[in-house]
């Protein structure tokens, strides 16, 4: 049994229906196929029955914790920013890629696009993932205005995933698109160049509810730290939400980005 190999005792009795709800980061099927395994792990160890979902964007999710809806969210960086500053939301978990809690956002291009550089983007057909992304938008958005770009004059198109943005960039649906480093397949990064990067992110979360049981939270939380840290389901994690690992977090490890949204005047209600 796997809850005796991770030494993880099974849970009392479950009164209440846990719901876990993902943004739609990458291809929603893919996201729902890895996490249906997850949460199926999570029941073998702790006899806790966890339901999936993936929302249809960022902002569902926020929305689910903060109605009760949901008890648990895979929160991207500004969305967890977003429902902890509702009161909705705690984080417990943190994503690591390549053994750091820390990621960067990518500027794309078609290789004959011409775009060298974010100046050049003034006036261009841009694709985001979401209004939410982190990488996707709000710190591109950020560096943009940082370069003299009036991010007014793009024509946004919010691609639904970060995947869909390398595709709208291949097909020349848009100009240009941002999206977590490297987004991009294999196959393609001839023709789908990154022209610019940004700084460092701090990874997404894996949050849970203020007011869910501690004790059951507890349990979950000790499961997903046992799997994050299993060599045998990196690539379960990876096909996800290409996760390489998860770890403990807490709510500080986001205060040094909040005053950075801070000081380039980034207000977190009005991007609500």
């Amino acid at each position: 049994m796997a809850s005796l190999m991770f030494g993880i005792m099974p849970a009392t009795a479950q009164d209440e229906e846990i719901v876990w709800a993902f943004v739609p980061s990458a291809d929603s099927e893919t996201v729902l196929a890895g996490a249906t395994e997850l949460t199926d792990l999570v029941f073998e160890m702790t006899g806790i029955q966890i339901t999936p979902l993936v929302a249809t964007d960022f902002s569902g999710v926020i929305e689910a914790m903060c109605n009760g809806e949901a008890q648990i969210g895979a929160l991207n960086t500004f969305s967890y920013i977003l429902a902890s500053g509702r009161g909705c939301a705690d984080v417990e978990l943190i994503s690591t890629r390549f053994g750091s809690a820390y990621y960067s956002g990518q500027f794309i291009t078609r290789a004959d696009s011409g775009i060298t550089s974010v100046a050049d983007l003034n006036g261009t057909t841009f694709c985001r993932p979401d209004p939410l992304s982190t990488s996707g938008w709000i710190i591109p958005s950020i560096t943009m205005g940082a370069a003299g770009v009036d991010v007014a004059s793009l024509e946004i198109v919010d691609a639904g995933g970060h995947d869909s943005v390398v595709t709208g960039v291949l097909n020349g649906d848009c100009d240009a698109g941002a999206t977590f480093v490297d987004a991009r397949p294999e196959d393609v990064r001839e023709e789908v160049v990154v022209f610019a990067e940004t700084g460092q992110i701090p990874n997404d979360t894996i949050s849970f509810a203020t007011d869910m049981d501690a004790g059951v939270r507890d349990q979950i939380v000790a499961a997903l730290l046992a799997i994050g840290s299993d060599e045998q389901y990196v690539d379960l994690l990876t096909s996800t939400y290409n996760w390489g690992g998860l770890v403990a977090g807490e709510d500080a490890f986001f205060d040094d980005f909040r005053q950075e949204l801070d000081a380039a005047g980034v207000s977190v209600e009005d991007l609500q």
